[in-house]
């Protein structure tokens, strides 16, 4: 008699996989009518099960929410701070891979309508706000910051406040994103956004330009008293 397969059953294997199936059928739907006007029956029917399904992976809508962002954001954050951790070459070669693969990558998928829903949902369900702040924009700026700083300490980058640095190559990011779903989604595309891998290589190098050791201008660090 042979023995038993330890191999996951077809069953099992749907089993494990629906929480990324109610996921990816979460983030379509808050992206194509909003959070507020999605209904969890609708996340459910999307992903192919019952609305009681959907409330034993996630009990409420905001879970499935807080769900989505760290099925992805999250996520890529983590994987760039171990790239962090293991590299140890040309700091400004490295900022400019690391944000650059990250952000054409995210807003290339469905993930890039996040910092939208974020926006525009935050007054009405702070909680997703806080969620947000704690666990994208903190690890994110800290992951950012800790390069720059890097780049500082081996002298490749000038004194300069961090945070501003942050704060400049973050955000036009966020706005390119925010572009995408709701100037772009309407078809009115501004030009120099219709190739947003060229737009991103050229701010990066801009941000790098402006903060290699021995460029122009005067540091941004706060005058001593």
């Amino acid at each position: 008699m042979s023995a038993p397969s330890s191999a996951p059953t077809l069953r099992q294997r749907r089993k494990d996989a629906r929480p990324t199936e109610l996921i990816d059928a979460a983030l379509a739907l808050f992206v194509e009518k909003g959070f507020a006007a999605t209904r969890s029956e609708e996340v459910a029917a999307r992903a192919g099960v019952s609305k009681g399904t959907l409330y034993l992976y996630f009990p409420s809508k905001e879970e499935l929410l807080k769900a989505v962002i760290r099925h992805t954001l999250m996520a890529d954050i983590a994987r760039g701070a171990e790239r962090l951790a293991q590299e140890s070459g040309p700091t400004g070669q490295l900022l400019a891979e690391l944000m650059t693969e990250w952000w054409v990558t995210v807003y290339e998928s469905p993930s890039s309508a996040i910092f939208k829903l974020v926006m525009t949902e935050v007054r009405n369900f702070p909680e997703i706000g806080e969620f947000y702040l704690h666990e994208v924009v903190e690890p994110g700026h800290v992951l950012i910051g800790t390069l720059v700083q890097r780049g500082i300490d081996r002298g490749e980058f000038r004194p300069v406040d961090v945070d501003s640095v942050v704060h400049s190559i973050v955000l036009p990011m966020v706005m390119l994103c925010l572009h995408k779903h709701s100037m772009a989604a309407c078809g009115f595309i501004e030009p120099h956004l219709t190739q947003p891998a060229q737009f991103v290589r050229q701010h990066m190098d801009l941000i790098l330009n402006g903060l290699r050791a021995g460029a122009g201008g005067a540091s941004s660090e706060a005058p001593a008293a």
